[in-house]
């Protein structure tokens, strides 16, 4: 059974009272330090997005080193605050390039399709036509028999969190005709929000990971829409051979 790591909103470079970045560093290290340390092995560690906070040349090497893994590989794709250009050619070690910034990952147990749903200069969402062409033919092409996840940044659907409804995906419904035309396809991740949330998109299971930098708070808990003082958390999610999906949530510590 295909099991992912899932973290998304690291946000590297953000000052949060004059720490000039150390704390979201700090942050994203404690995160990854957990999943080396892991006794038994994963499929792959998914970050869905906000990787810098600038979209800084020196935010994407600080990522580069802080995920960089000895055990598992790390798929990374982009979110509002990050910039494609620079997280080409300093997070992936590409030639830099601004159009979006969408991967194919065929792993052994699984099809993980990375998307870019950025709109560049804006924060909420949207499916390029370029992008939605780009993963309808991965599809097509991918192994039938092998099961396959999509990626990418913003909800499309209401969280029932004021913040991040404000900026989700739009246009979603011409996501779902794509992801509806293939089977294979067991889930859909994103990030965005702040905090861990499953719900259902185009049929499918749709799973939010929480954030490491901060934790988005829900109206009926009060504050501002952002807590700095949680833990960083991430998901678990384990996909069975009948393709359901059990999702775990981990507070690290």
């Amino acid at each position: 059974m295909p099991v992912l790591a899932h973290l998304s909103d690291i946000h590297l470079g953000q000052d949060h009272d004059g720490d000039a970045g150390a704390r979201a560093a700090a942050r994203a290290e404690r995160v990854m330090t957990y999943l080396e340390q892991l006794p038994g092995p994963i499929d792959a560690v998914l970050v869905t997005g906000d990787i810098a906070d600038h979209g800084l040349a020196a935010e994407y090497a600080e990522a580069a080193r802080i995920l960089a893994s000895d055990r598992h590989p790390v798929l990374a794709c982009p979110g509002n605050h990050d910039d494609r250009a620079a997280f080409r050619r300093d997070l992936l070690g590409e030639e830099a390039s601004t159009g979006p910034v969408d991967r194919l990952h065929e792993l052994p147990r699984l099809t993980v399709l990375l998307c870019d749903s950025g709109i560049p200069g804006r924060n909420e969402g949207a499916f390029g036509d370029d992008t939605l062409a780009w993963l309808d033919a991965a599809l097509s092409r991918a192994r039938r028999d092998v099961p396959a996840v999509v990626a990418f940044h913003h909800p499309p659907v209401a969280l029932h969190s004021p913040i991040p409804d404000g900026i989700r995906l739009r246009d979603e419904q011409r996501l779902a005709a794509v992801v509806r035309c293939h089977p294979q396809v067991k889930a859909v991740f994103c990030g965005h929000a702040h905090t861990g949330a499953v719900t259902r998109f185009a049929g499918l299971p749709l799973a939010v990971a929480p954030g490491v930098v901060s934790t988005g708070t829900l109206p009926w808990e009060g504050g501002s829409g952002l807590a700095f003082d949680h833990p960083p958390m991430i998901a678990f999610h384990v996909l069975d051979d009948d393709g359901r999906l059990t999702t775990h949530h981990r507070v690290v510590v």
